[in-house]
């Protein structure tokens, strides 16, 4: 019944009066919980992506070994890179053994020699790819022992120092993002707290009147709960779509507006910016949580509030 009268003594209903839909306080709020969330996926989405990216690049890079056969005055290295592919083929668990000859080895120092040069006189080692059907650390040691034995010359890289690396590198960006991600709750938290103030500052009077006639601190709470879990779920809806279109945008832009190398680069530390389910999992998470605790930190600084006029 106190409820009920309480509502007769407001125009129209406690929740519009309480924090106005339409103003300037409410919309400013919204844009606030739009660029947080914005912000929030992401520095999300490219933790995923770069951890994603980080799994693959490890997992093809342990499921490949390289071998370098060096010349040596008086030695056919390549001869020799020949007979180490006979050697390594009968290794079990080998399922591709490639030679590359000397201009498609010539060719990988492109990028950093540029084209056109005239390499003969160099030294370059003939490179030996043993591609695994699965990893394991004995494979590698029998590779090992094969390509050795073949070759004086030979030196076997697995990658698992580099794949170690990156996988460091990944966990340290993902540690990263979680800070930036709660700096950012932290903002958006002051920004709701200092709305919340404002509203009721705004409305003290309609607070005081429902107070006086005895509605509860629940009611109270409840009214302006419900109004800043919708501007938040607004705000954060904005945000999490802006924060996609970025997404595909930069997908869009790496696979029609760059250079080929660009592409390999940017596809080797994101991928091809694509979040999959557990990116978008995370977006839709991010979402929530922005939602719902822009109501929670709205009803706690009500209910200290409504706590100080008893």
């Amino acid at each position: 019944m106190v409820l009920d009268h309480a509502r007769k003594l407001l125009p129209l209903r406690t929740s519009i009066e309480l924090v106005p839909a339409g103003s300037i306080a409410a919309r400013a709020l919204a844009t606030v919980v739009a660029i947080m969330t914005f912000l929030a996926v992401l520095t999300g989405g490219g933790a995923v992506l770069v951890r994603e990216a980080s799994i693959e690049w490890a997992s093809t890079a342990t499921r490949e070994i390289t071998i370098q056969v060096k010349p040596f005055p008086g030695r056919d290295a390549e001869a020799e890179a020949r007979n180490l592919r006979r050697v390594v083929e009968k290794v079990p668990g080998v399922a591709q053994v490639q030679v590359l000859t000397r201009k498609e080895s010539a060719a990988l120092l492109d990028p950093w020699l540029g084209s056109g040069l005239d390499l003969a006189d160099l030294p370059i080692p003939v490179l030996v790819i043993v591609r695994l059907t699965d990893r394991g650390s004995a494979q590698v040691a029998e590779i090992r022992q094969a390509a050795t034995g073949a070759s004086a010359g030979a030196i076997v890289d697995d990658h698992r120092t580099w794949a170690r690396t990156i996988r460091a590198m990944a966990d340290g960006l993902v540690v990263l993002a979680l800070i930036i991600l709660a700096l950012v709750l932290s903002a958006m938290g002051l920004a709701v707290v200092f709305a919340t103030r404002g509203a009721m500052a705004s409305s003290r009077e309609i607070i005081d009147v429902l107070h006086f006639v005895g509605a509860s601190d629940d009611f109270i709470a409840n009214e302006f709960q419900r109004r800043f879990l919708h501007l938040g779920f607004r705000g954060a809806v904005i945000g999490g779509t802006f924060a996609l279109l970025t997404f595909f945008a930069a997908g869009s832009l790496m696979m029609f507006g760059s250079t080929a190398l660009t592409k390999d680069q940017a596809y080797s530390l994101f991928g091809d910016f694509s979040l999959g389910l557990s990116g978008y999992a995370v977006v839709g998470a991010i979402v929530v949580m922005m939602a719902l605790l822009t109501g929670l930190i709205s009803r706690s600084v009500v209910y200290r509030h409504l706590r100080q006029l008893r």
